[in-house]
């Protein structure tokens, strides 16, 4: 079976252990800078997507109604709007600069997880344009890389909501996003039906890595686990900044 066949797997398989609860932004931000190893950012960006769909719907039956509009409101406008202006880069950028990019959004993953816990204590004043400004950021980062959810997080950290709150207006949030990312892609070829329909049987890999991820989250000790993510992520983003 070729590598990027097998690489892909389990990239589906990541996708699941991250909507399951284990590694969150962490392992979710590693998924394209590892396909981006054998194949164009591109191409690593649009064969993921089904993948998080698949991930969302599942989501979003068990997070069903715990969104808060308020905030969904505030930040999905001006995400929808970077998501276009992330895809025309996807588009229009050569593969050697959108790696960088990546690279890029992934440092910023690492700097978010490290002051998650500053975060959580801050004395914090919301505005408005904090919410224009994480969803604009987050909506760039997920049509480039699929990398958005440290720029949410971190708003709605400031939030200071309740986890099933938290799930499931992040749920919704990129529901939103990926579904609109479907036409986009199609039309700048970064996800082709015909490559897809090939593929497609490792979307059975997302729901067994939520199953298991859920089951390992009890297990494992979260901290450790995302610590060896956040190490590998390092090297990841390194490796694309500096080429």
């Amino acid at each position: 079976m070729p590598t990027d066949v097998l690489l892909i797997a389990l990239i589906s398989f990541l996708i699941g252990l991250s909507k399951g609860g284990l590694g969150g932004p962490v392992l979710g931000a590693l998924i394209a800078p590892l396909l981006s190893q054998v194949m164009p950012v591109q191409q690593a960006v649009g064969i993921t997507l089904p993948m998080l769909l698949t991930g969302d719907a599942m989501a979003l039956r068990a997070y069903w109604r715990a969104w808060e509009w308020r905030y969904l409101r505030l930040m999905l406008p001006a995400a929808l709007i970077s998501t276009f202006i992330g895809v025309a880069m996807l588009r229009d950028l050569p593969n050697e600069t959108l790696k960088r990019w990546l690279g890029l959004f992934c440092l910023l993953t690492v700097i978010y997880k490290l002051g998650s816990d500053a975060l959580k204590n801050l004395t914090y004043t919301p505005r408005s344009w904090h919410g224009w400004l994480a969803g604009f950021i987050a909506g760039l980062g997920s049509a480039v890389a699929n990398v958005g959810a440290p720029a949410f997080t971190a708003y709605m950290l400031l939030q200071k909501v309740s986890p099933r709150i938290f799930m499931g207006t992040v749920t919704v949030f990129f529901g939103v996003l990926n579904v609109l990312k479907v036409p986009l892609f199609l039309a700048i070829g970064a996800l082709e039906p015909q490559t897809f329909l090939s593929w497609a049987w490792v979307l059975i890999l997302v729901p067994l890595g939520v199953w298991i991820g859920y089951w390992l989250v009890k297990r494992l000790s979260p901290r450790a686990f995302e610590l060896s993510m956040l190490a590998l992520l390092v090297y990841i983003s390194l490796a694309l900044l500096l080429g």
